[in-house]
């Protein structure tokens, strides 16, 4: 079962490679956009977190995006060592341009599945996520 998701984990990251490639982003940058997208005003580290890198991985991307103007670094007052991190108004534009072919990638892998199915696949996929947290968690 492990080596199925790899596969599929491996495709999928291939394919919305070359989708956010249309854009000059990876497939990782494009996580942590979406990811701010939902989350404004998050740090480094909860990005990193949410985006699946690490920190120093992390930091390596935000310095890239910040450099071509989709992300912004703004002072957080609560806290002067940390920085907080939010989608400028062109990361805005370059997420929504990537949203339509983004989906039209995923309802192509889900066209086999009916809605029963699909909802049986993401209750199944959410499920395993939790169990993996808590073993990570110890």
């Amino acid at each position: 079962m492990l080596y199925l998701v790899k596969e599929v984990e491996l495709a999928v990251r291939h394919l919305l490679d070359q989708i956010v490639g249309t854009a000059e982003l990876t497939s990782l940058q494009y996580t942590a956009l979406t990811v701010l997208e939902r989350q404004p005003r998050v740090t480094a580290a909860a990005l990193a977190r949410n985006s699946f890198v690490r920190a120093q991985t992390m930091a390596q991307m935000i310095s890239y995006l910040a450099d071509r103007g989709l992300v912004r670094r703004e002072a957080d007052i609560a806290n002067r060592k940390h920085f907080l991190l939010s989608l400028t108004d062109e990361g805005k534009r370059v997420v929504d341009s990537l949203r339509g072919p983004v989906a039209s990638l995923e309802a192509s892998m889900l066209q086999a599945l009916n809605d029963d199915d699909k909802g049986r696949l993401r209750s199944s996929l959410q499920e395993c996520r939790i169990a993996l947290e808590a073993i990570r968690r110890g």
